[in-house]
């Protein structure tokens, strides 16, 4: 677990990250989740700091992590899960309904489906979504950054 001052320190870096941007930005510490430090933006520009399909901000996220990790001096490793505007939180439950339903798809016509192109982070919440599911199997298929997931019916 994170101490508390070295919180501290990371919400004073995190303001002072953004402030450096230009970016007026309310920021929110949740409490840790074993290793992971979820951190909440609000802004009023969300898209810029998004950018197309989300890859700027898991550019940001990278960046921060990386600044934060240097200004604590403790050994503690943690992650650091980025938000803004709810923008994973939305992304996230849209892929787990596209999930269900191309399952349910792949299930009913005991036909491969193939879904369109996403990133490590996407891939793996349709993996972990559909994991549970003995009708179907899935596989991350194609070469960065074209890679997708296959759903096919368990044979």
């Amino acid at each position: 677990m994170i101490s508390r001052a070295d919180l501290k320190k990371m919400e004073k870096e995190t303001e002072e990250f953004f402030k450096k941007m230009t970016f007026e930005v309310e920021i929110n510490f949740l409490p840790q989740k074993d290793q992971t430090l979820p951190v909440n933006l609000k802004t009023e520009e969300p898209q810029i700091l998004i950018g197309e399909g989300g890859e700027t901000l898991l550019e940001i996220q990278h960046l921060l992590k990386t600044i934060l990790r240097k200004k604590i001096e403790g050994e503690e490793r943690f992650y650091l899960d980025l938000d803004i505007n709810d923008y994973k939180k939305k992304k996230t439950a849209y892929l787990k309904e596209m999930a269900k339903e191309s399952a349910e798809e792949v299930v009913l016509t005991k036909k491969e489906k193939i879904l369109p192109p996403m990133s490590a982070y996407e891939r793996r919440i349709i993996h972990m979504e559909l994991a549970d599911n003995p009708n179907i199997v899935t596989e991350s298929i194609g070469e960065e950054p074209e890679r997708s997931v296959a759903i096919r019916p368990n044979p």
